[in-house]
């Protein structure tokens, strides 16, 4: 095994980290942020026995889109449309587009949610924030754009500084680690089918596919690429655990409610200092910014690919103008819609939360049909082994996604 290990292999592999990294640790967004910090505030240290399996089906399925991409050097919508038909795709990218339009008014809300607690109008913080992004984008080359992406996750740090600081009981914390305490109310189950939802999106299989095509990954490196993929999710869940750790101890044992991921970092001052609310508010600024550049990109070459038109963030504006121009757009929508004083921020979450519960099913079928296509993958199909563990993570993710869009349109 450690011959195997030599500065070839670790050249190569940092030549081709960061299509897992940035994926799975952009994930923790405004919007995750918010779930977690809710968890831990409501419910104490009771569900942070779920972020191992999370962790796990995530890497599982990251773990596939990667092998695709890969093998076959195409994204996922491309592939989509090949095997099941423009008809289908084009429905389904509509309802994709409509989705991520919710989340990206989420990412803006949080840039202007952390920047509040600064003293920083969102009518400055929202259009120089999306400035900042648009240009990342339609003025930089893959390699600048994924450098600045990386610095971003390093930032993510500032998580398990905050945890720490909130001072925990680590013995509870190892205690409930490895002993669930189900609670048998719908409130409960849907904070677990939160987490789940928020930690496996269907966003993330599009982009993570279409940025190891664009970097030019192929079969022979693909291994290099399913380490980069382990090393993210399991860096994304390290920060998953100090975020619900952070205001367990601290938010919970005084009743403290919160609704969002800025009312978590302002409660926080009073019972971990001000440093480790500091830190949950920068991290919630970084986590924001970051998510507002990828779901755009990420809508952009899902939707562009689906449809046949060019895509890529090394080509110009010229060269790709649907890719450019609806990049542009969705930037200008979610921007705008935060500055709008009536816009309906609740009601528009809700709604693309229910249809990510919708469309991840979908997304999980197409992915397993399509891994376990010998005409397409070759020798590169799932295993039987691999099989029988991706079936039954979709499987109880289909469940949970479903139950999660019957608890929000009866609760």
């Amino acid at each position: 095994m450690f011959k195997k290990i030599s500065w070839k292999n670790i050249l190569m592999f940092l030549a081709i980290l960061g299509p897992g990294l940035i994926t799975a640790n952009v994930d923790n967004d405004a919007g995750g942020i918010a779930t977690y910090s809710i968890a831990g505030a409501e419910y104490g240290y009771g569900f942070l026995w779920s972020i191992l399996p999370v962790t796990i089906v995530l890497i599982i399925m990251q773990e596939m889109s990667v092998r695709m991409g890969a093998v076959t050097g195409k994204g996922l919508a491309d592939l989509i449309r090949e095997r099941f038909g423009l008809k289908i795709t084009f429905y389904f990218m509509l309802a994709l587009f409509v989705t991520n339009i919710g989340n990206v008014v989420a990412e803006f809300a949080g840039v202007a949610s952390s920047l509040g607690i600064f003293g920083v109008s969102k009518y400055i913080s929202v259009p120089l924030s999306a400035l900042f992004v648009w240009i990342l984008v339609v003025k930089g080359s893959y390699k600048s754009v994924e450098k600045i992406f990386l610095v971003a996750c390093l930032f993510y740090v500032a998580y398990p500084l905050s945890g720490y600081l909130a001072n925990p009981n680590w013995h509870e914390v190892g205690i409930a680690m490895v002993s669930p305490s189900v609670q048998w109310d719908s409130a409960w189950f849907y904070m677990l089918v939160g987490i789940v939802g928020t930690s496996v999106a269907p966003w993330m299989q599009f982009y993570l596919q279409s940025a190891v095509v664009e970097k030019g990954v192929d079969a022979e490196h693909y291994r290099h690429s399913r380490l980069d993929v382990i090393i993210g999710c399991v860096m994304a869940s390290v920060v998953i655990f100090f975020i619900v750790l952070a205001c367990a101890a601290t938010l919970h044992p005084v009743g403290i409610h919160v609704d969002d991921a800025a009312d978590a970092a302002l409660a926080l001052r009073p019972f971990a200092g001000k440093y480790a609310s500091m830190l949950f508010s920068f991290g919630l600024l970084n986590a924001s910014v970051f998510a507002a550049s990828i779901l755009p990109l990420s809508t952009a070459y899902t939707i562009c690919e689906g449809l046949g038109f060019e895509t890529g963030v090394n080509k110009t504006f010229k060269e790709a103008p649907q890719f450019y121009g609806l990049y542009t757009a969705i930037i200008i929508i979610g921007a705008l819609s935060v500055l709008w004083p009536k816009f309906p921020f609740f009601l528009i979450m809700l709604f693309s939360q229910v249809l990510n519960g919708v469309l991840l099913p979908f997304v999980l079928f197409f992915m397993l049909k399509l891994i376990n296509n010998r005409e397409i993958m070759g020798e590169y199909v799932n295993s039987r082994k691999m099989n029988i563990i991706s079936w039954s993570s979709a499987v109880i993710i289909m469940v949970l996604s479903l139950v999660m869009v019957v608890l929000a349109f009866i609760q």
